[in-house]
């Protein structure tokens, strides 16, 4: 049902990158709210081959540990920076300047076809949603911007929203979630609802096509938000036979992978 890491032990790069269905490389996309991005730079730093980070969607500024070689331009042509650039680092963000403060603009499905075709990369990972800042989201109809040869969909959720009201305080667009998830705006915002949200086609699903799903319930802090998600998960998992696993994790720590609820198996006959 549950696999949970010992109590002070480390898990290792590896499992995340295993958890999360990224370490055979590929075309790795995040989508929904709640830590998208911490999750982008953990699995960066968990994978020792070639990479690359971008999006579709916006991104914000890249840290300091990327910035100094990272393709930020304005050129018609990104693919061919993009492609030299990778022939001499192994890890590169790369991105389009954007008019707005704080942020960054994400590359063309096709641009981004031809860099994974010519830079080298053995793992791309793409911010493939926006949340403006929220820690909840349910997908507007052109939602998310997922490029149709995905090979991984990590669709992401905050544990913090358990409990609070829907609004926008929490939630980027509220009215979807409401819609998805079966609530009016301004209720509690119940482990049930974020079932709903993680199992739903019209919610993290939402455009998913035949790349793996794995479910990514972040912000996991505290024991009573552990249970709370845990409880989501599990149900979610009777929802829907798209995944056969809810990871539960808090991607600020160094070890961030706190559980992973699996599906319950039934019992043997007798």
């Amino acid at each position: 049902m549950a696999g949970r890491p010992r109590r002070g032990g480390a898990v290792s790069g590896a499992a995340l990158l295993e958890a999360l269905g990224a370490a055979a490389g590929g075309l790795v996309c995040l989508v929904g709210a709640g830590g998208k991005k911490s999750t982008i730079y953990q699995l960066a730093n968990a994978f020792s081959g070639r990479l690359g980070i971008t999006a579709t969607a916006h991104i914000e500024p890249f840290p300091k540990t990327y910035a100094s070689d990272a393709v930020v331009t304005e050129a018609a042509d990104i693919v061919g920076p993009v492609c030299r650039a990778a022939a001499t680092v192994r890890r590169l963000a790369f991105a389009r300047p954007c008019p707005n403060p704080g942020r960054l603009l994400g590359v063309s499905f096709d641009e981004l076809a031809a860099i994974r075709a010519h830079a080298g990369f053995e793992l791309l990972l793409v911010k493939a949603d926006g949340a403006r800042g929220r820690i909840l989201k349910a997908p507007a109809r052109h939602e998310p911007a997922l490029p149709p040869d995905a090979t991984t969909v990590i669709a992401v959720a905050s544990a913090r929203a358990l409990g609070a009201p829907l609004d926008a305080r929490i939630a980027h667009r509220p009215e979807r979630v409401a819609a998805v998830c079966g609530l009016a705006e301004g209720e509690p915002f119940e482990p049930r609802h974020l079932a709903r949200l993680l199992s739903s086609r019209e919610g993290a699903l939402q455009g998913v096509g035949d790349a793996r799903v794995v479910p990514l319930i972040n912000m996991v802090d505290d024991e009573a938000l552990a249970a709370a998600a845990r409880d989501a998960a599990r149900e979610a998992l009777t929802l829907t036979d798209r995944y056969a696993y809810v990871v539960l994790a808090s991607m600020r720590r160094p070890q961030p992978i706190v559980e992973i609820v699996r599906r319950q198996q039934p019992d043997a006959p007798r």
